[in-house]
């Protein structure tokens, strides 16, 4: 029986050695975290800011209202490679665009010049025409409806659908699918 009590009491010396080192730790890191809200309350006061965003060196580089133009410019690219639309839909978004050549470094460059919140617009629709000029066949948006993406296709047969099999190819397979298992239990 003594043998038995003694060996808990050695447990329990065990147990509190290491509880004691925990309960140090989170007094240490209850200390830190007073610290910092103490710091966050006297940057907020005395109006402190970290020096990267005085700098702006963290500044958004797309002006604002690009990615809306972008997302435009992306909807009429898929109206005209279905078919839907005419290419001279996208002449809106290319109007006041120059590229120039300039020879820097003994190399010949091209320099993009657009109104800043299309900017980013214009190179999109350049890419397509690259990609339509370099792969033609190759570049055409998702087979499913839905999906906003394109796809280069990869395959030697030129036959790909979707932009992800996993995504688009198996919804519309099993969409597919349901519309068959419905019109057989129909009909």
């Amino acid at each position: 029986m003594t043998a038995t009590v003694g060996a808990r009491h050695a447990a329990r010396e065990r147990s509190g050695a290491g509880s004691v080192a925990g309960e140090v730790a989170l007094w240490i890191a209850a200390a830190a975290g007073v610290v910092c809200l103490v710091l966050a309350s006297l940057a907020l006061a005395l109006d402190i800011t970290l020096m990267m965003f005085r700098t702006g060196s963290m500044a958004p580089t797309i002006p604002s209202g690009s990615v809306a133009v972008v997302r435009e410019v992306r909807g009429v690219l898929q109206d005209v490679d279905r078919g839907e639309e005419s290419p001279d839909r996208l002449a809106g978004y290319l109007r006041d665009a120059v590229l120039l050549p300039t020879a820097e470094e003994g190399r010949l460059q091209w320099r993009l010049e657009a109104p800043a919140d299309r900017r980013l617009a214009v190179r999109v629709v350049l890419a397509w025409h690259e990609l339509e000029e370099s792969r033609p066949g190759r570049l055409r948006s998702c087979g499913n409806p839905e999906c906003r993406l394109f796809l280069i296709d990869r395959s030697h047969a030129n036959r790909a659908q979707w932009c992800s099999m996993a995504v688009c190819g198996n919804r519309m397979k099993a969409r597919r699918h349901y519309e068959r298992k419905r019109q057989a239990a129909a009909g």
